[in-house]
């Protein structure tokens, strides 16, 4: 005699998969999404702001085959947007929303570990850490990089090594009545969402678990241009951040600008003084001496590539930073929106 759950008595779990231009992720994505069905009934909403590529495609042929999974559109294209529709339409019966990466690979039990996670201690959200993996050449560097200290400055979800509450993470599962109830993400952000939202949700009482046992694999960008305007985004939308909820820096987010900012006035100073320039050729030499000690220890030559991808982050990030600081100054507070209230 079977001892499995009817289908019917499953809790029913909502995952909103924000897309634009994935046609090179999104089946793995939703492959791994789709085996997570083992102790819930799983509303899989892709939803899309308007891919030119394959992505829509290849999802609406995965659901013709899987009627879990139901591509939506998403006018405003913004994955911040995205979620909040995915949190408005799904079921009215979903308790809990989960948001999936497209770019990211999520391993058997994910979704039943958060959700237990989630009960468990009581939280209004989990958050899980993130490896970074790259699958060929620079990627790989890049992954590295992303993964290393010199990259993520110590972030918690990029180390992840137990559980614990946290103040941010990568945002994986929320109560959803608790998301409606603070005005889901600011839809202004392009960027940095996630953390604006966590300090809103722990302004409201919320409380955030790092849940250190269900990691999830992340693919990166597979060149220098796309990683520099994907920092350029992160560190426009923690500067937003910092603006809006008037905020002190931490040490390690402005260790990208000062960097940037040493190594350009070096440069201007440098036609008047040379020894100037010791300083960006030192920064210089730690990253690249960095990538080629990653190299040799891990005999893959691409790992060679950190360096440069971490001079790229930092660089972008900072510069991203201070733009957002100039354009958004003054920038008026997010409030609820009423119908969320």
């Amino acid at each position: 005699m079977s001892l499995a759950t009817p289908q019917s008595d499953r809790e029913l779990i909502t995952l909103a998969v924000p897309v634009l231009n994935e046609e090179a992720y999104i089946a793995s994505c939703l492959e791994s999404l789709l085996t997570q069905g083992d102790t819930h009934r799983l509303e899989i909403l892709v939803l899309d702001g308007g891919s030119q590529d394959r992505t829509a495609a290849i999802v609406q042929a995965m659901a013709a085959r899987h009627p879990e999974i139901r591509l939506v559109e998403n006018p405003a294209r913004l994955q911040s947007a995205a979620v909040n529709l995915a949190a408005r339409i799904a079921a009215r019966e979903s308790r809990i929303l989960l948001r999936a990466d497209a770019h990211a690979w999520y391993p058997p039990g994910f979704v039943t570990g958060v959700v237990a996670a989630l009960r468990a201690q009581k939280a209004t959200s989990v958050v899980v850490p993130m490896l970074t993996v790259g699958e060929e050449g620079l990627q790989r560097g890049i992954a590295a990089a992303q993964n290393s200290r010199l990259g993520n400055g110590g972030s918690a979800h990029r180390l992840g090594r137990r559980s614990e509450w946290v103040d941010h993470g990568h945002h994986a599962a929320f109560d959803r009545a608790f998301f409606l109830s603070i005005g889901g993400y600011d839809e202004r952000f392009t960027h940095n969402e996630d953390a604006e939202l966590d300090l809103r949700a722990q302004a409201a009482g919320g409380r955030i678990w790092l849940c250190a046992d269900h990691p999830v694999t992340y693919f990166p960008r597979k060149d220098l241009a796309s990683l520099a305007r994907q920092y350029m985004k992160h560190g426009a939308g923690r500067a937003r951040t910092l603006l809006k909820h008037r905020l002190r820096p931490k040490p390690r987010q402005m260790a990208p600008v000062i960097a940037l900012l040493a190594n350009l006035a070096a440069l201007l100073v440098a036609p008047f003084w040379a020894p100037a320039l010791l300083v960006p050729a030192l920064y210089a030499a730690l990253c690249l001496g960095w990538g080629v000690w990653l190299a040799i220890r891990g005999g893959d030559p691409w790992l060679a590539a950190a360096g440069p991808a971490a001079m790229t982050m930092h660089m972008a990030w900072g510069l991203g930073f201070l733009r957002s600081l100039v354009r958004h100054r003054g920038e008026r507070r997010f409030t609820v929106p009423a119908s969320a209230s």
